[in-house]
């Protein structure tokens, strides 16, 4: 059963977890289990997205419970009033906080996007990030005797794709798990020495205002076991709290 965190006769909030699908598609044939599906049969009623995750990120996931109300979210989402919140394990110390104003191309699927035209300019992205805590491991992974991590906030302004994840990999402190834009030796690192395989970005918090009553909304998801155990083995466990005292920009977001 997905964990449920908020849901009133309007719209329904999930903690999703690492590794689902939030819907079917072709491009991942073989998968039989989505968050969609599984949410309308544990509440029984139909579900309407209004935006997405991608299969490995887990955390909190918007859906609404009509047409209507699906509409008035997405329009939220599409003019950046929504704030999203992500932390995020990276590679390296990141030494201070910041923003990375970097414009990205648009990232095509070989195979979903084979028709469309030729590259586009560079989209505006930024994304603001906070350092929360960090490690140095000793654990030799590629040349390095030891290995350093750090926990980071992450707050997308934009909404382009794969954006948090591009935007770590320009720093040179790309998101563990990340078989994409990541290091492959601090992945398989991660794995053997830690037991933390996967993507190591968490949808953490999402504010919105509520599309029928007016209320300001602020969702919370918690880490789930690997983000735990490995929050528990680096010594980082003070910085759970910072689940409940995230510091919301002014400046909303749209996506990830």
């Amino acid at each position: 059963m997905l964990e449920i965190l908020y849901q009133d006769e309007h719209l329904i909030a999930v903690n999703k977890p690492a590794g689902m699908l939030v819907h079917r598609s072709w491009l991942d044939r073989h998968e039989t289990v989505f968050v969609m599906q599984t949410l309308r049969d544990q509440i029984g009623q139909h579900v309407f997205t209004v935006h997405r995750l991608d299969k490995p990120t887990s955390g909190v996931l918007l859906f609404a419970l009509s047409s209507d109300v699906a509409r008035m979210l997405s329009q939220q989402f599409e003019q950046h009033q929504m704030i999203k919140v992500y932390h995020a394990v990276v590679r390296g110390y990141v030494l201070e906080d910041g923003t990375v104003d970097y414009a990205l191309t648009e990232e095509l699927d070989k195979i979903a996007d084979k028709f469309s035209e030729g590259e586009k300019a560079p989209q505006p992205a930024v994304s603001h990030y906070r350092v929360l805590a960090r490690r140095e491991m000793p654990v030799a992974i590629g040349r390095y005797d030891t290995a350093r991590y750090s926990l980071v906030e992450l707050t997308p302004e934009t909404g382009r794709k794969h954006q948090l994840r591009r935007h770590m990999s320009h720093l040179r402190h790309p998101i563990i798990g990340d078989t994409a834009h990541g290091d492959l030796k601090q992945n398989r690192g991660m794995a053997q020495h830690f037991e933390c395989p996967g993507l190591m970005l968490h949808a953490s918090h999402l504010r919105l205002t509520h599309p029928v009553t007016g209320e300001a909304l602020s969702l919370t998801a918690p880490w789930d076991p690997r983000w735990q155990q490995l929050v528990e083995r680096f010594d980082w466990k003070g910085c759970v709290s910072e689940l409940e005292r995230v510091e919301f920009p002014a400046q909303a977001s749209q996506d990830s």
